[in-house]
């Protein structure tokens, strides 16, 4: 995507060429995963195994984008990823359709609060760009996502090594009329009210500096908490009162 907008600079691009003939994974063309894949582990596995931040800007909006990694041994990372985001691309091969995975990071996306999603159905030129094929993912996520909480799911056919329906669109999916990938999310309503929805706080760390101390930290994704009030936790269902909030050293009034 940003190599499309036109976002990297002519020596990066340079740089990036001459890395992906050694490191990359396209058989000498250029890869453009190692963009943000910058860890040794990432390039020699060819996986996302830490969250990259990148930011740019086009002439509608600012962005920061958190490229998370989809392998399930680092969902945690993906989490860690999507807990600031206020829109999700959830990326799709569309040789393998939905698989659990892609289930699984939409889920944790909705407990997030994220309510506008992007289904990008990567990698169309591997089955020629075919509508049937296209229809037939879109209607699998959409019936598995009836059970979350988005607002919006916009799916978008796409080749991403290809360019095509990323910046602008493609010729080769003339029977497509939605937007594209950057088109979607220049337009995209990103911005929420979740004070007055139900408290969520996925917890990310169990604080205990000492044996007199037990608290529990993470970033509220939406909805409001005071100490008295009474909290569920899931997966068990156990409830809980919260006895006090605590910032740094001092608690809440």
């Amino acid at each position: 995507m940003l190599y499309e907008a036109q976002l990297i600079f002519e020596d990066q691009v340079a740089a990036l060429r001459n890395e992906s003939q050694h490191l990359g994974t396209q058989e000498g063309d250029i890869d453009f995963a190692l963009l943000v894949d910058g860890l040794a582990a990432e390039r020699e596995q060819g996986i996302t195994i830490d969250v990259a931040y990148r930011f740019f800007a086009t002439d509608h909006r600012k962005f920061i984008v958190a490229d998370t990694p989809g392998h399930e041994q680092y969902t945690r990372n993906m989490a860690t990823g999507a807990s600031t985001a206020d829109v999700a691309v959830i990326l799709v091969d569309a040789q393998n359709g939905v698989l659990t995975q892609t289930k699984r990071h939409s889920f944790i996306c909705s407990l997030l609060g994220i309510r506008h999603v992007a289904l990008a159905v990567n990698k169309m030129d591997l089955v020629d760009f075919n509508r049937d094929r296209f229809d037939s993912i879109v209607r699998d996520y959409q019936a598995f996502a009836a059970q979350l909480n988005f607002e919006e799911i916009t799916a978008v056919p796409m080749s991403a090594l290809e360019g095509d329906n990323v910046v602008e669109r493609s010729p080769k999916t003339s029977w497509f009329n939605g937007p594209t990938l950057i088109g979607f999310l220049e337009t995209v309503d990103a911005h929420q009210t979740l004070s007055d929805e139900v408290f969520r706080m996925p917890v990310q760390w169990v604080n205990r500096p000492d044996r007199t101390f037990r608290g529990f930290s993470g970033t509220i994704v939406s909805g409001r908490v005071k100490p008295g009030d009474e909290l569920r936790v899931l997966p068990s269902g156990e409830t809980a009162s919260v006895e006090d909030i605590v910032l740094y050293r001092n608690s809440l009034p």
